[in-house]
């Protein structure tokens, strides 16, 4: 049986993309046009872009057309990017480390190992965890203006596992969850895994655009709000507490639930006081320890209204059962100790220093972020492809993230982040001289 000619289409475009006969950046006919060279109807022309795009081979913008991808980059480059190649310089994913973390985690292992409390940790734990680790994690929080206790608390495998259990926990697929038009690419991927329906929220400097939040809640069956407020991730944002009071009179007035990623936020020296400071009874506040003490130490918490901490447990249970008890163990010993602090203390000097050494390596190029955070964001002329410039520097084995991965929307904007975090200053500096190069010769010329 012959292949329905619309089939056809897409295995010739697809063809020439692949061997470079169309190339990347070249702008296809509009489905109109597609339909009047093809003979096709203009339906029909539109699942062919979508097949293609479905494929990874071309991109649609909003108002600007349709696009050739540049095809050595991953069309979701970021949350499923591959290993990053040998020799190559990681500005894709943070994983800050301080030098002599390997020798504060020799001593914890010693003296776990004599404390008389190494049995137990061998065992099954709470769902939840250990009622002396949550107490740890809540005295730290107070430290953070979290005033809760211990009761409220569930330990994660990490923040992303407590953002996946509080999904699991609180939603239902096809919920309408509002979302930054910009956001963590990691609870796109859980939105996508439960089936949930994101609704992208306009983004201004400051935060999200209250005013669409707000007439989107009235409009719409919106189950909750999934927000960043202190540190937005890719944009770097600190909302300030007008705006953290409105959002909170607009959840309160329409129902839905908070759901507050607090995941970098340590970063930013005497915030606002968090989401859940002021409306513990609708938010789910959501954070963890390997942004500020490791990557590898995968312990996470989160802090939930009473009615919602069983359906955590159970979501823990179905999971993970319990979080690792001797990781947890290590974790809280620093928390008590004030080991987590004095990191924190000094990955902000850290992240400080080393966006100012962006600002300097970069000048004149438009950076978007906050002057502690441990990544910047650079908008790209409309004319330019941020898929063109990813393929550049990768080129010259520099990995970083186009937009892709954290839009919501159906407008990709032309922007890349850079992750300041993962390599030492010196060869930091020497990558962002050749990130700037690359971006003025390709993307401003």
């Amino acid at each position: 049986m012959a292949a329905p000619r619309y089939k056809e289409l897409v295995d010739a475009l697809a063809a020439d993309i692949r061997a470079g006969r169309l190339a990347s950046g070249t702008r296809l006919p509009t489905h109109r046009g597609l339909a009047a060279r093809e003979g096709i109807a203009v339906v029909t022309a539109t699942r062919v872009y979508a097949e293609l795009e479905a494929m990874g081979l071309v991109s649609r913008e909003q108002g600007r057309g349709t696009f050739v991808r540049d095809i050595a980059v991953p069309a979701g480059h970021g949350i499923d990017q591959q290993v990053v190649a040998t020799g190559a310089v990681d500005l894709n994913f943070n994983y800050p480390s301080l030098p002599g973390q390997s020798d504060l985690l020799r001593q914890a292992l010693r003296e776990v190992a004599t404390s008389g409390d190494l049995d137990s940790l061998l065992r099954y734990q709470p769902h939840s965890g250990r009622s002396q680790d949550r107490a740890s994690i809540a005295r730290h929080l107070r430290r953070r203006g979290i005033t809760t206790g211990a009761d409220r608390i569930l330990i994660a495998n990490g923040a992303q596992h407590g953002l996946a259990i509080t999904v699991m926990a609180t939603l239902n697929a096809g919920d309408v969850v509002a979302v930054d038009a910009l956001t963590y690419p990691g609870f796109k991927v859980l939105a996508h895994a439960f089936r949930l329906d994101l609704e992208p929220i306009p983004i201004t400097t400051g935060g999200p655009d209250l005013d669409a939040l707000e007439k989107l809640c009235a409009t719409r069956p919106v189950r909750a709000i999934y927000t960043m407020p202190t540190l937005h991730n890719p944009l770097g944002w600190v909302m300030s507490p007008a705006d953290r009071t409105r959002l909170t009179e607009i959840a309160r007035q329409h129902g839905p639930l908070i759901i507050e990623d607090a995941s970098y936020a340590y970063l930013v020296e005497d915030p606002p006081p968090p989401l859940v400071a002021t409306a513990p009874d609708i938010t789910v506040y959501v954070s963890g320890l390997s942004k500020s003490v490791a990557t590898g130490l995968r312990v996470g918490f989160v802090v939930a209204p009473p009615s919602v901490v069983p359906s955590l447990e159970r979501a823990i249970r179905a999971t993970t059962w319990n979080t690792p008890a001797l990781t947890t163990a290590i974790v809280c010993r620093w928390l008590d100790d004030g080991t987590v602090d004095h990191l924190e203390a000094q990955k902000r000097d850290d992240a400080r220093a080393r966006q100012a050494l962006a600002g300097q390596e970069l000048t004149g190029l438009p950076l978007v972020g906050h002057p502690s955070s441990y990544f910047t964001w650079l908008p790209l002329p409309d004319d330019a492809r941020a898929d063109r410039l990813t393929a550049a520097l990768a080129r010259r084995h520099i990995s970083v993230t186009t937009a892709e991965p954290f839009t919501t929307s159906t407008h990709t904007p032309q922007a890349i982040r850079l992750a300041l975090g993962s390599t030492d200053l010196d060869t930091l500096r020497s990558t962002l001289r050749t990130v700037r190069q690359v971006a003025v010769e390709d993307a401003y010329a």
